[in-house]
């Protein structure tokens, strides 16, 4: 139970009462050494989460719940869009299988602090050798299982893992790719030298093992199980990269305790779960929110995890939210588009167990979630975090008795515990501007960025002053503290001395029925600086509107001052794997 019954009581609790609010929310793990001190700022500024405490992420996750009788209870479902396949793993399984394979990292000379390479997709195998890392205190760091060699390499001498693992093929569709030329060639070019490469095998496409450095992953599965290795809550537990925020790749660092107590508290506030729920994310467990709610918070919360590999279809998602009875649905804009198209041609089912449906990775519009709530006939919402935070910066918080008011359902939310926003605007008077988050963030974010063997905080993510964390996302806030998110700061488009955000327009044009998905950019332009240009795609079931339709509602809903001149009609709208459009990839042909 939360011991809070409206948000205005949780968040000036956590606000004003900081400490004894995270020591309390502490309790939702369990620890060898409880902690006294929920937060301690470092020698270079920053800031570490329970300090003086001492915990295993694995036992959380898994040791605990079997130890609880949990044990016959599903910890993982797993279901590959490429080759068909399902398998349910029990936490009981799971808890031998992972103490297995960590002994299996063990004998290979894996201890506390090395890194271990992880380029697999989502698979039962990928969480496993997660949580065996967990266990026994080494970094994990799991990467594209898609990368061609090159790529590879700078994540090898990036983070000079001492083991790497991965499967013998990844899909693309349904075509099997091998992964041993891409491991070879990375391997070649790298300056760093692997002691051990780990492959599962997989029936469509097995891979032959090298001699002396090539070692079979279920062969050390069966090796003797160690038990979890009780760490300091600042000791790091996973490295994951992205180039989101600032532009350039950077390894993220996350701490073991912050994020054990974030994302347990994340679950039951947020969304609602208890233990013996079933969640489901549809993203890749190489991506944050696979890391967040596809392995760590389910698992450490007792609930069931569903996890896919592969593009999903619409028909599979409610498939298996009926057949597992999920309870809570987290998935992407982008995948909230292809469902919407592929739902003409479904029967209507009902979907009972499922209470409310989350999207988070880049914007979803209002037109997208009014007929997402419309179609599943539950709570649609949107919710804001990065990779850097490791859960949501705003979010709705379906676990309070007081239920979210209605009003709010457009935008994303407002703030969790222990985030602090503000708005600097760029020009005086506005009401928009970056948005900035007071220091220190709550437990679950960044404890740094690896570089080196060490780990720090560089100053692009800090601003002048030192005491706010940029997040490089423009927005604003109202009285209420409800954000409304426009866009990237680099998205903003200028426009004869006044600022607009892409995002602004392309919620303008998405109100279209015929508009499946669009994007905004800037173009230069000789009197004004700047000025969009729009690319869109239309549902091809539909009549396309005409250029002409696109701007007269974008001049009537903004005004001409935008000075949208041009609409370009494209196939598709280029995008990151995981959905977020990459807008510096469009341009003028």
């Amino acid at each position: 139970m939360l011991p809070w019954t409206t948000y205005e009581a949780m968040y000036n609790a956590a606000l004003h009462q900081p400490e004894q609010f995270w020591l309390d929310a502490a309790q939702r793990v369990t620890w060898n050494d409880t902690p006294r001190i929920a937060c301690q700022t470092r020698a270079d500024g920053w800031h570490d989460w329970f300090p003086d405490a001492t915990l295993n992420t694995c036992y959380n996750a898994v040791d605990r719940h079997v130890e609880h009788g949990r044990g016959a209870q599903a910890a993982l479902i797993w279901h590959s869009c490429a080759t068909k396949e399902r398998r349910i793993v029990t936490y009981q399984e799971l808890q031998d299988r992972v103490a297995g394979f960590a002994g299996g990292l063990c004998t290979l000379g894996v201890k506390k602090g090395d890194r271990v390479l992880i380029a697999m997709p989502t698979m039962i195998e990928t969480a496993i050798a997660m949580l065996a890392c967990a266990r026994i205190g080494a970094v994990h760091v799991v990467v594209f299982a898609g990368y061609a060699g090159p790529e590879l390499a700078r994540r090898i001498d990036d983070v000079a893992p001492k083991v790497m693992i991965i499967a013998s093929c990844s899909f693309q569709g349904q075509t099997a790719i091998p992964s041993t030329p891409a491991l070879n060639a990375a391997l070649a070019q790298a300056t760093h030298r692997l002691q051990a490469c780990i492959i599962v095998q997989r029936d469509a496409c097995p891979a032959p093992l090298v001699p002396v450095r090539d070692h079979d992953f279920h062969a050390l599965e069966r090796s003797p199980p160690v038990a979890p290795l009780m760490l300091r809550s600042q000791d790091p537990l996973y490295i994951l990269h992205t180039s989101g925020t600032t532009g350039t790749s950077k390894g993220i660092v996350r701490d073991n305790g912050g994020h054990a107590v974030a994302l347990a508290l994340s679950m039951a506030l947020i969304y609602a779960c208890k233990a013996g729920d079933t969640f489901f994310t549809t993203s890749d467990l190489g991506w944050v929110v696979g890391h967040s709610y596809g392995v760590y918070a389910p698992l450490i919360s007792g609930c069931t995890s569903v996890i896919v590999e592969g593009a999903v279809t619409s028909a599979a998602i409610r498939t298996l939210c009926r057949e597992h009875a999920v309870t809570c649905l987290f998935t992407t804009p982008t995948q909230m588009r292809l469902m919407r198209q592929e739902s003409r041609n479904l029967s209507e089912s009902t979907l009972p167990a499922l209470a409310r449906i989350f999207v988070a990775g880049e914007y979803a519009d209002p037109t997208l979630l009014d007929w997402a709530r419309a179609y599943f006939r539950k709570p649609v919402v949107n919710h804001w975090w990065q990779t850097e935070t490791g859960w949501s910066i705003t979010a709705y918080f379906f676990g309070l008795p007081e239920p979210e008011p209605i009003t709010f359902l457009n935008d994303i939310g407002r703030p969790a515990p222990g985030f602090h926003p503000t708005i600097i605007p760029a020009m005086p008077d506005e009401p928009c501007g970056e948005i900035v988050l007071s220091l220190p963030l709550p437990p679950g974010c960044l404890a740094g960025v690896w570089k080196n063997k060490e780990t720090h905080v560089p100053e692009i993510y800090l601003d002048d002053t030192g005491r706010f964390y940029r997040t490089f996302d423009e927005g604003m806030i109202e009285k209420s503290g409800a954000v409304h998110m426009l866009g990237r700061s680099d998205d903003v488009i200028k426009v004869a001395g006044r600022r607009i955000s892409g995002v602004q327009i392309e919620k303008i044009i998405a109100t279209h029925p015929a508009v499946y998905a669009c994007a905004v950019v800037a173009i230069p332009d000789e009197l004004r600086g700047q000025r969009p240009l729009a690319y869109v795609v239309t549902d091809r079931d539909l009549t396309p509107p005409s250029a002409e339709d696109i701007l007269r509602q974008v001049h009537q809903a903004l005004g001409r001052w935008v000075g949208i001149k041009e609409v370009r009609f494209v196939q598709q709208i280029p995008t990151t794997k995981s959905g977020k459009i990459t807008r510096k990839y469009l341009h003028i042909s």
